[in-house]
């Protein structure tokens, strides 16, 4: 497999790095051989995802790869919301594991990991309430 330019790793320290959107999420994903921390935005995953949904989501890439207590996990990650951030972070992770081993690749494809959600907020149109809606109707 050629070398793509999503998968990336540091040359100084050597983690792999990933970054990941969904949204208007961008998580960046540093990983590292430890003991199985996930920290992000500096704060553990418990901590940052009150939702257990939100946290089955960031870690299904490592259950996937079954490399949930080998790796340390350090993740920035801004704008949208709480669903949004989590989706950020899954690709992010994901897309570092496959920078770290090549050989997860499949494994992550297969889950659908690797592929970005597209679906965005819709653009307010000019002469809308919102997106779609329009004036409401009156008769009199």
């Amino acid at each position: 497999m050629e070398t793509n330019t999503k998968f990336k790793t540091d040359k100084i320290t050597g983690d792999a790095l990933g970054t990941g959107r969904r949204k208007s999420s961008v998580a960046r994903v540093r990983i590292k051989a430890g003991s199985g921390k996930i920290s992000i935005n500096r704060r553990p995953i418990e901590e940052y995802f009150v939702n257990l949904q939100d946290r089955q989501a960031v870690v299904g890439p490592l259950e996937a790869v079954e490399k949930m207590a080998d790796l340390d996990i350090t993740i920035r990650v801004h704008g949208g919301g709480n669903t949004g951030q989590a989706g950020a972070c899954r690709m992010g992770i994901a897309r570092a594991l496959v920078a770290m081993d090549e050989e997860a690749f499949n494994a992550l494809r297969e889950g659908g990991y690797l592929t970005r959600d597209s679906r965005m907020k819709e653009r307010k149109k000019p002469g809308l309430h919102g997106a779609r809606r329009g004036t409401q109707f009156s008769k009199r």
